[in-house]
């Protein structure tokens, strides 16, 4: 007996995200669809769709599965895509992702739907009795999660599902569509299907670099402004990396420059932050003479843009530290602001006497771990 989804669910993050309040910030057209299907049940879409789309102009509405399907469109430059198949049946979504912006217009709409891992987490654990809903799950995790984006075992996950049924993240998908160039207008949940809207706002990120393993190399900004790869354990879900500007401008910053409630790390990524765990492996790093023991933290170049012109400079001129200065002050910063001071005084210091600060500040550091139990977060 499976369990019926309530209607209203939805997920963290999913109230702050952005939202389409009106018609005076989208094409009328566009807004028409969303105002019309966001109350249709996923299964009444399809109907709706294909007896209304004669109705409006340049509005590309598509059962795509590959970006093959996209050749009907080829010379026209439709203001929105809508995608009828579920992207978890998408065998290759970056690459579907990436060519409906190729085709839109600039400025153009791309509206896409799944129903999220975490929601199918809890349809398994209500659909059976008892323990049986965790047996299940672990084996629906293990191969829709696990084997699905592993290296080793990716392909033949893909030669027996042929990609569908695929278990994304709200997370990913968001993720996924701003690498491929969207910026997310509206995100929403409706009879258990998790739809976002993102308007073609850039050029999509087309390497084809992937890493869902549990060691991650993060693009972080070195000594003299290089860029170098800082190795840590995997804390977030896949492709969180790109929501770092939607997650400051719906979320924002809290205490000590973190973003406000960020949904972006999964459960045991807050285990493994909660002991330090995650950055054992920037002493890679530190043997490859890219990192010290103490020192500024190496950051995004979207925070990074948050510091002052001076103190990017400062920041630059040293090299980045697995154990940052501000664990050696007795009250860790409240702010950004706060963050930044904190540095300038170790740099300021540093400068006039390298060994002697850094050993100062790892004698501290390590009696607020050890002594009085302060930890990374």
């Amino acid at each position: 007996m499976s369990w019926e989804v309530p209607e209203n669910y939805s997920e963290f993050g999913v109230k702050h995200g952005a939202k389409l309040k009106d018609s005076a910030s989208v094409d009328k057209d566009v807004w028409t669809i969303l105002s019309a299907v966001k109350s249709c049940k996923t299964p009444e879409l399809c109907p709706w769709l294909d007896a209304h789309q004669k109705e409006f102009d340049h509005v590309a509405v598509l059962y795509a599965m590959s970006d093959k399907d996209l050749e009907p469109l080829r010379g026209s430059s439709p203001k929105l895509i809508f995608n009828k198949r579920g992207i978890s049946h998408v065998k290759h979504l970056n690459t579907l992702l990436n060519a409906c912006n190729d085709m839109l217009e600039d400025g153009g709409y791309l509206w896409c739907h799944s129903r999220t891992s975490s929601l199918k987490h809890q349809i398994i654990l209500k659909s059976y009795p008892g323990p049986a809903g965790k047996v299940v799950y672990a084996f629906h995790y293990l191969w829709h999660r696990v084997m699905a984006k592993l290296v080793l075992t990716r392909w033949f996950y893909m030669t027996v599902t042929g990609g569908k049924n695929r278990s994304y993240s709200r997370v990913e998908i968001l993720g996924r569509m701003c690498r491929a160039g969207f910026d997310i207008v509206d995100e929403r949940f409706s009879h258990g299907e998790f739809f976002v809207l993102g308007r073609k706002a850039r050029e999509p990120r087309r390497y084809k670099a992937r890493n869902y393993g549990l060691l991650v190399k993060l693009h972080r900004i070195g000594y003299k402004g290089k860029t170098i790869g800082v190795y840590k354990l995997r804390t977030m879900y896949p492709y969180s990396e790109y929501l770092q500007p939607y997650m400051m401008e719906h979320e924002g910053l809290e205490r000590g420059g973190k973003f406000s409630h960020d949904y972006r790390i999964n459960y045991w990524g807050r285990k493994f932050r909660s002991g330090w765990i995650d950055e054992l492996p920037m002493f890679i790093n530190l043997l490859k003479g890219e990192m010290k023991l103490v020192g500024v933290r190496p950051l995004s170049r979207q925070y990074f843009g948050l510091y002052s012109p001076e103190m990017q400079q400062l920041h630059i001129s040293v090299k980045p530290g697995i154990l940052p200065p501000f664990y050696y002050e007795g009250a860790s910063p409240e702010t950004i602001e706060e963050v930044q001071e904190s540095e300038r005084r170790y740099i300021d210091e540093y400068h006039k006497a390298p060994l002697r600060t850094d050993w100062r500040y790892l004698r501290g550091i390590l009696n607020n771990i050890i002594v009085k139990h302060k930890r990374s977060h």
